[in-house]
């Protein structure tokens, strides 16, 4: 037990980012998240709304819990109680830390706009966190405390994404895009202002830290400012191409049920 959630520093030797054992364990992890956000969405999506947000209601409180769980344990690990400031939701994954919550317990225009930025991030953030994750996969061993935890909550971020579409519960209208972008950028902003401060890399805004960022990193030579400006860009590019496909399916049903009449 001490090993697994490694007091007193992990005696295994990573397996390391990419090999057999991180793909087959992550793999494993996403199939279950894709499997049951399938079934239950299917199950649930016919019902009213309120019971179809209870399965919201236990991802948020899943998702919350072991973030929490995490962040005490590693206090005490690295005998340091301000550890925790390395780890605040300023990632694009841990957006879903508080966008989740959200999507699950509150109303109105403010649920229906968590719900849009779940399904849009959650499932980018499900794959850049286990299949992308060089810094933790280098680092620390597969099954270990660190890339245990952080694999369980990115694919239930990706299992609430898929949950919201089955299930109907999104609506991704064009009048959401815009707070979409607003929260995408209120969050960069934080980051980059904690990254300064603390200093740290949330939201890989400084470098990229072994992750597909180090593409763009490299290829503006390490630039403060043009390589921020990449992963802002590829941020909203993704909302971008997102809402283009779903529009485009969109239409394209509207042109199916016009022919069938």
């Amino acid at each position: 037990m001490r090993e697994f959630f490694g007091f007193g520093g992990y005696q295994r030797t990573p397996e390391g980012y990419m090999s057999w054992q991180h793909l087959l364990f992550v793999t494993l992890l996403i199939l279950t998240a894709i499997f049951l956000a399938v079934i239950l969405g299917r199950k649930y999506r016919h019902r009213p709304l309120r019971e179809r947000n209870k399965v919201l209601v236990v991802a948020a409180i899943a998702i919350d819990a072991f973030e929490l769980f995490k962040i005490v344990l590693l206090c005490f690990r690295e005998h340091n109680p301000m550890h925790w400031l390395t780890n605040l939701p300023l990632f694009l994954c841990s957006i879903q830390l508080i966008a989740l919550p959200l999507a699950a317990f509150s109303k109105g225009r403010i649920k229906e706009a968590a719900l849009d930025f779940v399904s849009i991030f959650g499932v980018l953030g499900m794959v850049l966190g286990t299949y992308g994750a060089g810094q933790n996969y280098s680092a620390y061993p597969v099954l270990g405390f660190d890339n245990v935890v952080s694999g369980i909550t990115h694919s239930i971020s990706g299992f609430a994404s898929l949950y919201i579409l089955i299930a109907g519960m999104s609506s991704l209208k064009k009048s959401n895009i815009p707070i979409t972008i607003a929260i995408l950028l209120a969050f960069c902003a934080a980051a980059y202002i904690a990254n300064v401060l603390i200093p740290y890399n949330y939201m890989f805004l400084m470098r990229g830290d072994g992750t597909p960022y180090d593409i763009f990193y490299n290829a503006v030579g390490g630039s403060p400012v043009l390589y921020p400006l990449c992963v802002i860009g590829l941020f909203l590019l993704y909302i971008a191409v997102f809402y283009g496909v779903v529009f485009l399916i969109r239409r394209r049903k509207q042109e199916g049920t016009h022919l069938q009449q």
